[in-house]
């Protein structure tokens, strides 16, 4: 059902991103993947090698031109865009008065001001179409709260509202929306390292990227708003 569709990826460069984009690609998608480093071309080398056909565009989701731009090469590259993944993110965890504005700002910059922006680029062509799917990374706690996150908790729950309201803007167009919300993941995250011992039971990032190919693979009279994951072995309370 992907085969031969045409996915755009941020965050792209490792990762969850990156395995997202393997899966799709593995599926038959053609991928443009973003990045705000170089390493997302090092990234579509590997791809490439693997079999994919791959389009490496270094960007920075929070910054509107470098979006349109993106998404312009994108789009005259392939003449198509049937999926949106936004991967793209970040994350620290600290107390509330250690948190300096600057953190703050660049935190929503990325996770909130990057979906947006992303999405709403997509939009005009999507409806044009009158199909295409959105699918955002959120987090579980875009739905709880925890202690030492605020900073990354709001803008998760900021995911969460804007994401259900774009949904509801669009239905009408065939455009389907929704959120894939993980808990603890074995991946870079904050800063940390992918393999750490303290992780092996945490989620893995394949983990991630079947949910997308699952959520994308839906069939075309159905929509999967939400797909919450996490590890066996981490606490969450239940409804």
């Amino acid at each position: 059902m992907l085969n031969q569709k045409v996915a755009i990826v941020t965050g792209g460069s490792r990762g969850a991103g990156k395995a997202i984009a393997g899966r799709l690609a593995a599926e038959g998608t053609k991928l443009a993947i973003i990045g705000s480093s170089e390493q997302i071309h090092e990234s579509a080398k590997e791809l490439t090698e693997n079999g994919a056909e791959v389009l490496s565009i270094q960007a920075d989701v929070s910054n509107e031109q470098q979006v349109k731009n993106a998404f312009k090469q994108a789009i005259d590259h392939y003449g198509q865009i049937d999926l949106l993944v936004n991967n793209a993110g970040l994350g620290f965890f600290k107390p509330t008065e250690e948190t300096t504005l600057e953190e703050w700002q660049k935190v929503f910059a990325v996770n909130v001001q990057g979906v947006f922006l992303c999405t709403k680029e997509i939009l005009p062509f999507m409806k044009e179409k009158k199909s295409g799917t959105i699918i955002t990374i959120s987090s579980d706690v875009g739905r709880r709260t925890i202690a030492n996150g605020a900073a990354y908790t709001a803008t998760k729950y900021a995911v969460q509202g804007f994401i259900g309201s774009v949904a509801q803007e669009v239905q009408e167009y065939g455009i389907r929306i929704g959120t894939i919300n993980p808990g603890a993941i074995d991946t870079y995250f904050a800063d940390s390292k992918q393999g750490e011992t303290h992780k092996e039971d945490w989620l893995k990032v394949n983990d991630i990227a079947e949910a997308v190919c699952y959520m994308a693979s839906a069939p075309k009279h159905m929509v999967v708003d939400e797909i919450m994951l996490h590890p066996l072995s981490q606490e969450y309370p239940r409804i």
